[in-house]
């Protein structure tokens, strides 16, 4: 079938659609139907069926045939080795580590956070919570403690499985550390840790507290697979950025499982047994859709990739990887490619390898620009494919289903609505907007299977935050425009999240953070454009009067806070000390004139700007930093 047949088949009937969708994966008892809308707007997908993601991850491929397939490779670019865990060995891994959480009393429900660094461990782990009925709740090791502290808090973990460190290129990163500084912040108090150890560094364990993986698991029956709700959590993962309260997403196992499997064939192109590429982290959504769950559940081969696109040695990372372990799909995002562009910028490495195997580059977590679209199908010569999704859908709302049928590409879109979305463009007061008008990228209720049917303890956030703007449809913060053959193009960001090299970052939450600094009297973060990274976030600060420290200082000092609140991930170097902010009359701070002065796009200086004159102060403040977007 065509994609506009397919998509024409699931407008028409939704609860047969996804019904026949379900039909692919494992049930213990199967749903009787689809979307239960009697609690919208928090609607449950397969809410009386009855299954275990882990069962459907790896048990059903060992039973069916695929137990001596590989279904974890973990290739470390930075030790240099590569580990195979079969679809077998998986099983009795993940079984065991069960039995274990089992017999330190987690069971249905319970939540763990895991806080690992790229190894297959972390599959493990999150596998293992799911084979008994626990929520995990994966932490990216990056974040610094008090990220991890504030999660601890929300979610209410009994257990954290960690380990003793991770490996960047150049230094290693200890882990414990940052855990033993977690617990000691947070308010709620876990029973237990499991810890890792690994050979580049280990770590002190505390007797009683802090359990050694190899240990804890010695002489435990390994755990069965335990029936689930189709409404039963399988993970709540919290969005980067956030201080304060965190905005947890949960996915419903069900929903979940059938979501990943469609997409799998139909827009990743590949089929049981092939090895799929997620150069992603375990931390970020793509790591739980399409490093853990999506391609096991589908059969695929998995990579659990520890390395960075340049530096681990060079450029040539990825085409080697490709090449040594016969890929078929990759998926990354757009600043791997501007990296390894910036490093080679003719493509010559690539020379050298052959990705042959190689049948598509599929690209998310911000903008695909065109430059590094187009530089990418040159080099690669296979296409390239833009898609859009969020941690909220857990899977592409807007893609080029190339599995099913692969459409034109514009670049700059990534291409149209899969079956679940419909996408309307609309304005501030929710009214659709005509076709190639930009307006506020909305999504009808309800949302398909697989995506988010509230925030962690916090159903009157996720209404506020999600649903209010634009009563019966789902706000994406987005702002974009549909072409006449419905190709969607995404913009810019509608709220102050901006996106660091494919990560979501809030720049209200480091102006939070700034502004806690003894000197500082008012600050402004906005997103400046960023050739490597898509976006950087720049700071702004006005210190107080009579402040006598000289100004590297404060700078530094504000460079150093956002780094140990948020993490590295922040990229946050870029700190101006300037006598006064952009303002209304009102006194609202104008962020987006400063990002048009930052970025040396046209000004249009607002009707009610205090003082004009300040932008001319913006510009000589941006120049000073050495950054290059000011025209």
């Amino acid at each position: 079938m065509s994609y506009a047949e397919v998509y024409a088949r699931w407008q028409a009937d939704p609860e047969a659609f996804w019904m026949a969708q379900a039909d692919r994966i494992d049930w213990i008892k199967p749903p009787t139907r689809a979307l239960d809308d009697s609690n919208a707007p928090f609607y449950r997908w397969f809410a009386d069926g009855v299954l275990n993601a882990c069962h459907n991850a790896v048990d059903r491929h060992v039973a069916g045939g695929r137990a001596d397939q590989v279904a974890i490779i973990t290739d470390s670019a930075i030790t240099g080795t590569v580990i195979r865990m079969t679809f077998a060995e998986l099983q009795a891994a993940t079984a065991s580590l069960a039995g274990a959480l089992r017999d330190k009393g987690i069971g249905m429900g319970d939540r763990v956070i895991i806080y690992m660094p790229m190894v297959a461990e972390a599959i493990v782990a999150m596998l293992a919570c799911a084979r008994i009925g626990a929520v995990h709740s994966v932490v990216f090791g990056g974040f610094a403690a008090h990220e991890l502290a504030v999660r601890i808090d929300d979610a209410t973990p009994k257990a954290i499985i960690g380990a003793s460190c991770g490996l960047e290129p150049g230094r290693t990163v200890a882990y414990k550390p940052l855990i033993d500084a977690a617990v000691a912040q947070a308010r709620h108090k876990i029973d237990f840790t499991i810890i890792l150890q690994r050979d580049q560094l280990t770590c002190d364990l505390t007797p009683g507290f802090d359990h050694d993986w190899h240990a804890v698991q010695q002489g435990v029956v390994p755990a069965d697979c335990v029936p689930v709700a189709g409404d039963h959590p399988a993970y709540v993962l919290y969005t980067s950025g956030t201080t304060g309260a965190p905005k947890g997403v949960v996915r419903h196992t069900g929903g979940h499982l059938v979501a990943l499997y469609w997409t799998m064939k139909n827009i990743y192109n590949v089929d049981p047994g092939d090895v799929f590429w997620a150069a992603s982290d375990v931390g970020w959504v793509v790591g739980h859709s399409y490093i853990c769950y999506g391609p096991l559940i589908h059969g695929n081969t998995t990579i659990v990739f520890e390395g960075k696109p340049v530096g681990t040695p060079d450029a040539s990372t990825y085409w080697r990887v490709i090449q040594d372990h016969k890929v078929r799909s990759l998926f990354t995002a757009p600043t791997a490619f501007r990296a390894i562009k910036r490093d080679d910028p003719t493509g010559a490495l690539i020379a050298g390898y052959d990705i042959s195997s190689l049948r598509a580059l599929y690209l998310a977590g911000e903008r695909a620009d065109p430059d590094t679209v187009i530089w990418a199908q040159t080099v690669m010569k296979v296409p390239v494919y833009d898609h859009w999704w969020q941690t909220e859908s857990g899977f592409p709302m807007v893609a080029n289903p190339a599995g099913l049928q692969a459409l034109p590409v514009k670049i700059g879109s990534p291409s149209v609505p899969m079956p679940g979305y419909d996408i309307r463009i609309l304005d501030e007061a929710g009214v659709e907007m005509p076709r190639g008008e930009l307006g506020a990228i909305a999504i009808k209720l309800p949302l398909p299977p697989g995506t988010l049917p509230t925030l962690w303890n916090a159903e009157d956030r996720f209404q506020t935050a999600y649903l209010t703007t634009f009563p019966g449809y789902y706000e994406t913060g987005d702002a974009g425009l549909m072409d006449t053959d419905g190709y969607l193009y995404v913009m810019a960001r509608t709220d102050d999240v901006i996106n660091v090299a494919g990560h979501r970052l809030s720049t209200g939450a480091m102006e939070e953070i700034l502004a806690n600094h003894p000197d500082v009297a008012e600050c402004a973060v906005i997103g400046v454009a960023d050739d490597l990274k898509g976006q950087l976030p720049m700071g702004f600060v006005c210190t107080n009067k009579g402040t006598t420290r000289p100004e590297a200082e404060i700078v530094a000092d504000c460079i150093r806070m956002v780094r140990d609140a948020i993490g590295p991930v922040a990229a946050f170097k870029l700190v101006a000390v300037v006598d006064r902010l952009p303002k209304t009359r009102s006194g609202k701070i104008l962020r987006r004139t400063m990002v048009s002065v930052c970025d040396g796009a046209e000004v249009k200086v607002p009707a009610t700007i205090d003082d004009p004159a300040i932008l001319d102060e913006i510009r000589v403040a941006v120049r000073s930093l050495g950054y290059g977007g000011v025209a």
